[in-house]
């Protein structure tokens, strides 16, 4: 099969100006998801979606490649991954007349990855006949049957919708374990996205890691600069 990664990294960034190129233990955050990809046995090109010149140069100077610049319609805070799949899809019909396979998909976000659990990853689908995608989650702290929703001012349980909490009070053990999607790596179908509009359809595997950190503010860089201090191992193994 032909497999491609595809890492999103748009220039525009509320949250953290210029996130995606910004200093993760003096490594550009995109530079992170572009190493992983680059170790992988299984991924056989690197692809980036930017909208950003700036973003381009930089991550061409970590060996990814960009074939194409992002329009800005699809670069917008509102844009959706769907947008940059078909964007980018489209691309690959009309230029080289073929897609990928799989998009393995890499948000800059979550950038301590290792190389040996997307192979992992990837290894799963390759084993697997029936599913439309694949999503990567880690099991949260707090079981989301234990959290509630707000209703004209008043509380009530997810998943039951019932005003009665006081069975939200129960000891975490009593209630099913519920999942996060973290971002680490998420596998979509070329053909399953051309076929019917959308990503991950009814089908979605998943693939457990440990819990990761994604990076959405100024402290989890700090976060994640504490964690590498105190373990450099998959730095090192990824630079």
């Amino acid at each position: 099969m032909n497999i491609y990664s595809i890492i999103p990294a748009r220039g525009g960034s509320k949250g953290v100006p210029g996130k995606n190129i910004r200093e993760l233990n003096g490594e550009p955050l995109l530079a992170y998801s572009i190493r992983a990809s680059l170790l992988s046995k299984h991924i056989s090109r690197t692809i980036i979606s930017t909208d950003s010149e700036e973003i381009a140069e930089i991550a061409k100077k970590y060996n990814a490649e960009v074939p194409f610049i992002r329009p800005a319609e699809y670069s917008g805070d509102k844009s959706t991954d769907f947008e940059f799949f078909d964007h980018a899809i489209s691309w690959f019909k009309q230029n080289e007349e073929s897609v990928p396979d799989l998009f393995i998909h890499l948000r800059p976000t979550t950038p301590l990855r290792d190389p040996d659990m997307i192979d992992k990853a990837i290894e799963k689908v390759l084993q697997t006949n029936d599913f439309t995608a694949l999503r990567s989650v880690h099991e949260m702290s707090e079981s989301a049957y234990k959290c509630f929703e707000i209703d004209s001012d008043y509380l009530k349980t997810v998943g039951t919708g019932s005003f009665e909490l006081d069975a939200a009070n129960n000891a975490r053990q009593m209630f099913p374990n519920t999942y996060s999607a973290n971002g680490y790596v998420d596998i979509v179908k070329s053909d399953f996205i051309i076929r019917n509009k959308k990503i991950h359809g009814g089908q979605v595997l998943s693939f457990v890691t440990d819990p990761v950190i994604e990076v959405d503010t100024i402290f989890d860089f700090e976060q994640l600069e504490f964690q590498i201090s105190r373990d450099k191992s998959l730095f090192d193994k990824l630079f």
